[in-house]
């Protein structure tokens, strides 16, 4: 396959020593796909892609992207290879992937010349508009629809993309709009007889959780607890707070200061129903209290600089959220939940009393928990439509 007048030209602006990169280490045998995230908040939903291509295809998986991420078993995480001819062509050779699945549609020009003289299939998913890479951004003849028919498939979030795609040169036939794929799964893991023993004790109790609060915060949400138990008389706080390790000396403040009665988990003390603070302190727990509690306030989100906690984690398990206006980096998966009215926001301390109040009512905090827990699940038959397409192109690869 010949490269085109606007990929020499590329390649020929692109010239420079890319220097020895990562350490590559040695390929795993038997099938590998190579998928790749060119931005974090692609990288949820690769991750979720990686696991079903683990655990249901038993194939090796590798994950390029331009950060650092959390490993996750069967994962190899690599950066990107430097989009020139050698260092595509040598990224190739030792990895020698069975399929290529771009995120979005950060193109890389001279890759993706590569992959197609290899005749691997190649397809975009999660497809936003695309884009060369942020340095690479001047015009180049006929570039960007010859690097977009390398694409067998270009699956498109939404109508919008769809034609962003098909203006920029895709192939007709080769654009579909699929929807948003999967997120990686927010749902943290807790001991089941814990939980059980828990919500034996807990039994018709109202309960709310401050996930990680900051010290600012702290005194907002014992003061949104003091008002609402006027209403709620047997209403317990769980109360994580932001640095762990501050726990005992809150626990003794408020029991010493403020005159609280107060359990400690620390201590294995139990939240029985004398008690109306219930101080914890292992980050590793924070499944079973999102489990137990109806609702969740999202602390650093009123007085830090965002949330401490991903959202995500409450709306899997079925807590309805409550949170300030600083979204931090969880800004995208914010917008999502507002779009479907699945978060309450709270601007001040008395907004969080009233909507704390308000959300006593099980009803209302059912419909708020299960409108998040739909964007949580969001995305699982997509994913799986990708799978089935992947498959079949791998089976008919020659």
């Amino acid at each position: 396959m010949t490269a085109s007048l606007g990929l020499k030209l590329y390649n020929l602006g692109n010239r420079r020593d890319a220097g020895p990169g990562a350490p590559r280490p040695q390929r795993p045998s038997g099938g590998l796909a190579w998928l790749h995230a060119p931005s974090e908040d692609q990288a949820s939903p690769m991750l979720a892609l990686a696991r079903r291509l683990i655990e249901d295809d038993g194939i090796a998986v590798l994950l390029t992207c331009p950060f650092a991420l959390p490993q996750r078993d069967g994962v190899i995480h690599q950066p990107p290879p430097v989009d020139t001819p050698a260092e595509s062509r040598a990224f190739l050779d030792h990895w020698r992937p069975d399929i290529v699945v771009f995120a979005a549609g950060e193109l890389m020009p001279a890759l993706l010349h590569e992959t197609a003289e290899r005749r691997l299939p190649l397809i975009l998913v999660n497809g936003r508009a695309p884009r060369f890479l942020r340095e690479r951004d001047a015009w180049y003849p006929g570039l960007m629809r010859s690097a977009l028919s390398r694409f067998s498939h270009i699956c498109a979030v939404d109508e919008v993309a769809a034609r962003a795609f098909r203006k920029a040169g895709a192939a007709l036939s080769a654009v579909a709009v699929t929807g948003r794929m999967e997120e990686e799964s927010a749902a943290l893991p807790c001991l089941e007889a814990e939980r059980a023993a828990l919500a034996r004790l807990l039994a018709a109790r109202p309960v709310w959780f401050a996930a990680g609060p900051t010290a600012e915060e702290e005194a907002t949400v014992i003061a949104a607890h003091r008002a609402t138990l006027q209403q709620a008389h047997r209403l317990l706080l769980i109360l994580m707070p932001a640095d762990p390790a501050h726990a005992d000396k809150l626990a003794q403040r408020l029991e010493d200061q403020e005159g609280w009665l107060v359990a400690r988990r620390m201590r294995e003390e139990e939240p029985d129903a004398a008690v109306e603070v219930f101080i914890v302190d292992n980050p590793a727990e924070y499944g079973l209290w999102y489990r137990l509690s109806p609702v969740t306030f999202l602390g650093g989100s009123l007085y830090g600089s965002g949330p401490t906690r991903n959202p995500m984690e409450a709306a899997a398990l079925g807590s309805a959220i409550l949170h300030g206006p600083r979204t931090g980096p969880f800004g995208p998966i914010f917008g999502r939940l507002g779009a479907a009215r699945a978060t309450r926001a709270v601007a001040s301390a008395s907004d969080l009393t009233d909507s704390l109040g308000d959300l006593l009512a099980p009803d209302r905090a059912a419909r708020l928990a299960q409108a998040a827990w739909a964007v949580a699940s969001d995305g699982a038959e997509v994913t799986e439509r990708i799978l089935i397409r992947m498959r079949a192109l791998m089976d008919a690869a020659p």
